[in-house]
């Protein structure tokens, strides 16, 4: 319980930061928001009802104080071109953002891992030094280059998949076919960074006593192998819950270049339309989401590792 007061804690104070951050540097943009937000022939009028209603004349703590706690209610505020409220705005994007998130961080998972256990089972062979390029190779190339050289290609040149877009509303098919590019190239650098942590851990494992002695028992390599994955995981799971935080960024790049309704184009437009309120929301929802997947996974390695249980 101790543990998760801390991690709670921590959370929290990670959240304050992050809004007080963003409130101050939307602050720091030159001139004046209003006219930013409406444009330089919008009357003054109008000009003083946006400041008004925006709280924009009073001090920035005093702002961000009012924000957090109609945020603790649920309240983010509304659009300041639509009148609707942000939490609807936000509700209707983050679906795709997590789609897209979960699918790339997903096939991640699933060939990442697997290409670390076979380097590691073989260190040196030239399975290894293959995985070791290939993983250095995806890490190194941004993600939002591997969105246009996917979309160039599969799209544009080959025509094997549709090239924006989010697929047709209620058609499962269609939506998952508009999944796959996105997915794709966000989630390609993941598969070597799982692969090289993965790649790491097992070699430290193999090397502990418990395991020299497991094969002194007459044990398989497949057990023996077994049993090393399940310790060299752990930090495999840190790695993947900070993953989510680095995908969210990722997915901002894909979903401009690919078209998609989700939550980091929507701040994106945000940004450019100077509309504090979805930025503020966005940024809220996206930190709470990394936070809750971080938190999740400490808790997960809590429950999996007996030395974490036994220290806590």
């Amino acid at each position: 319980m101790t543990y998760l007061l801390k991690r709670l804690g921590l959370a929290a104070i990670v959240v304050v930061a992050v809004l007080l951050l963003l409130f101050s540097m939307l602050h720091m943009i030159p001139g004046n928001p209003a006219i930013l937000a409406l444009g330089t022939r919008a009357s003054p009028e109008a000009i003083a009802e946006y400041t008004a209603r925006m709280r924009l004349d009073e001090p920035v703590l005093v702002q961000f104080t009012h924000f957090l706690g109609n945020a603790l209610q649920g309240d983010l505020g509304e659009d300041v071109f639509s009148n609707r409220p942000v939490t609807a705005i936000i509700g209707e994007r983050i679906g795709f953002t997590l789609a897209l998130i979960c699918t790339g961080m997903g096939w991640a998972v699933l060939l990442g891992i697997p290409l670390g256990c076979l380097a590691a089972v073989r260190p040196g062979s030239w399975l290894d030094r293959v995985t070791g390029v290939f993983s250095v190779g995806m890490i190194a190339v941004p993600s939002f280059l591997v969105s246009i050289w996917a979309l160039l290609l599969f799209s544009l040149q080959l025509r094997w998949l549709p090239a924006i877009g989010a697929g047709e509303p209620g058609d499962l098919g269609d939506q998952l076919t508009h999944l796959v590019l996105p997915a794709f190239a966000i989630g390609l650098g993941w598969v070597g960074y799982l692969a090289r942590m993965v790649r790491a851990s097992m070699l430290e494992v193999m090397g502990e006593p418990y395991i020299r002695s497991a094969r002194a028992f007459g044990l398989t390599d497949r057990r023996v192998n077994g049993y090393a994955l399940r310790v060299a995981i752990l930090p495999t799971i840190t790695l993947i819950g900070m993953g989510f935080g680095g995908l969210i960024s990722s997915a901002v790049f894909a979903e401009i270049i690919f078209a998609r309704p989700g939550l980091g184009k929507m701040i994106f437009d945000a940004v450019s339309d100077r509309n504090f309120p979805i930025v503020q929301g966005g940024v809220l929802v996206a930190t709470g989401f990394y936070i809750t997947v971080v938190l999740m996974s400490d808790l997960l390695i809590a429950w999996l590792d007996p030395r974490v249980r036994s220290s806590l």
